[in-house]
């Protein structure tokens, strides 16, 4: 059912806009900067955010006893950060701390605040300590990827659709993006990240469906389109009627709501401007083991 990337409605409730009339000539992401329909302000995130960061000294020596009582000093300043602290280890010039995360927190800023506010602490302390340019940023969730993976490349046999033929047309907007491995790392000169997120976006209204098979189209196609705008990748997307899914590697200097974001005012301007989207959408992180995996031995 599911579609290699290299192979390859209704109008908006309310708007009076055909949406496939509304954008002739094929997919095109703006040229220039329209006011956004969805902001922070507006939107509902349900999300499940989860960071691991891990840093490391310089030298080889162990982290000093004043550790803990540092790492007690950041709580409530990482708090302001967007970032509450589960748990941490320790273990010779290795640290590794889990987050959960606001979904306006991005991962380089994780990273920056969890080194900057921990060499403070240190500091003040009495035990100063060099941190190495090198980290480690892994996003964590209940569920690992392959099981995001497979749920999204799902969604079309587990619908509960009468129609074969119908089903067997929805799979062509349920795609797979070979040239996309999340479990691979995005090296930087800072270290590696592993950023992968789980975007879920649900029509304005669930009685109104997409249904044309331009919208289809244009809907699959912007997907695509917006990543690479962003600095991200998308490994994996459904476009169902109602509802789209989004398997993807992030850019690391935007957060999580930044990047859903992005996708509801993209695609609703490919749709013709319009308040195509629920304000509400859900995104979450997933990684190739579970936070359960790090909460258990912490």
């Amino acid at each position: 059912m599911t579609q290699r990337r290299n192979d390859l409605h209704r109008a908006c409730p309310g708007s009076g806009i055909d949406l496939h009339r509304a954008c002739p000539g094929g997919v095109e992401i703006e040229k220039t900067t329209p006011v956004p329909i969805y902001t922070p302000d507006t939107a509902h995130i349900v999300h499940s955010l989860r960071y691991d960061w891990t840093g490391w000294l310089k030298e080889p020596a162990n982290f000093p006893q004043t550790l803990s009582a540092a790492i007690g000093q950041c709580r409530a300043g990482w708090e302001t950060d967007g970032l509450e602290l589960d748990a941490w280890q320790a273990e010779g010039n290795r640290l590794q701390c889990l987050f959960t995360a606001k979904p306006d927190t991005s991962p380089s800023h994780c990273a920056n605040r969890a080194k900057g506010r921990l060499q403070h602490a240190l500091r003040q302390q009495g035990t100063p300590v060099d941190f190495s340019r090198r980290v480690g940023m892994r996003t964590l969730g209940d569920n690992t990827r392959p099981i995001v993976e497979r749920y999204i490349a799902r969604q079309v046999g587990k619908s509960d659709y009468v129609d074969p033929r119908f089903k067997e047309y929805l799979g062509r907007f349920t795609v797979e993006n070979a040239g996309v491995i999340l479990a691979e790392p995005q090296a930087t000169g800072h270290g590696r990240y592993w950023y992968n997120l789980h975007l879920v976006m649900v029509v304005a209204d669930r009685r109104h469906p997409i249904t044309r098979p331009e919208t289809f189209i244009k809907v699959r196609e912007g997907c695509f389109r917006i990543a690479e705008k962003k600095g991200c990748q998308l490994a994996e997307v459904s476009v169902m009627p109602d509802h789209v899914h989004l398997a993807l590697r992030g850019n690391i200097e935007l957060s999580p709501e930044g990047i859903g974001l992005a996708y509801l005012n993209n695609l609703a301007y490919l749709l013709g401007y319009n308040r195509c989207w629920s304000e509400e959408f859900y995104v979450g992180t997933f990684s190739e083991y579970a936070v359960s995996a790090i909460t258990e031995n912490a």
